[in-house]
C-alpha cells in the first residue's frame, strides 16, 4: 500500500438518501473511489461517526488515520479485513479510540476533558491487552474538535434528503 504520510488529498461525499439511509463515498486524487452503504441502525450513526473522524483527523493533523489510509489506496472495507488491528497505523489506532470518547460524549452528553481522556485510552488499551497510545490529546485541541465537528454536524443536518454534503480531507 502506498505510504499513508504522502498521500494526497482525499473528497469525502456523504449522501443522505431520500429513504432515511446514506451512503459515504470517498474518492482519491487519482479518482479511484471506495465506498459504504449505510443502512438500517447504522444509517442514523455512521455519519455522525464519520464527520467525526473527520474533525478529529482534521484538528490533530492525523494524515495516517482513518480518511488518511483511504487517500493513500485502502478501501472501506480493508478496515474490518481479519488481521486489519494489526495493519493500522498508531494515528489510526489513537484515532478510532478519540472518535469513540466523542461518540460516547454524544451518546451520554458527560463531556471529558484531557486528563479524562488519557485515563479512557490508558485503561481500554490495558483492559483489552493493547499497546498504549503514546499521542495525548491537549483540552485545546478537544475544544476544537468538538467545534469543528459541531459545524460539520450542522451541515450534516442542513443537507436535504436525496443531497450530498461534500467535504476535502487534506
Amino acid at each position: 500500500m502506498p505510504d499513508p504520510i504522502t498521500a494526497p488529498g482525499l473528497i469525502v461525499r456523504i449522501k443522505k438518501k431520500t429513504n432515511g439511509e446514506a451512503a459515504l463515498s470517498c474518492e482519491r486524487a487519482d479518482g479511484s473511489v471506495t465506498w459504504q452503504r449505510q443502512e438500517g441502525r447504522l444509517a442514523s450513526f455512521f455519519p455522525l461517526h464519520d464527520l467525526t473522524h473527520f474533525a478529529v483527523e482534521s484538528v490533530l493533523r492525523f494524515d495516517a488515520a482513518f480518511f488518511g489510509l483511504i487517500a493513500s489506496g485502502w478501501d472501506i472495507t480493508d478496515f474490518a479485513a481479519p488481521g486489519a488491528k494489526n495493519r493500522v497505523t498508531p494515528q489510526a489506532y489513537a484515532a478510532e479510540l478519540f472518535v469513540g470518547f466523542f461518540d460516547l460524549e454524544r451518546a451520554t452528553g458527560v463531556l471529558g476533558d484531557a486528563r479524562d481522556f488519557a485515563w479512557k485510552a490508558e485503561t481500554y488499551c490495558r483492559e483489552h491487552k493493547l499497546q498504549p497510545i503514546s499521542f495525548r490529546i491537549t483540552d485545546e485541541q478537544i475544544v476544537a474538535i468538538r467545534a469543528k465537528r459541531g459545524e460539520l454536524f450542522a451541515a450534516w443536518q442542513a443537507v436535504p434528503p436525496g443531497e450530498t454534503l461534500e467535504l476535502r480531507f487534506q
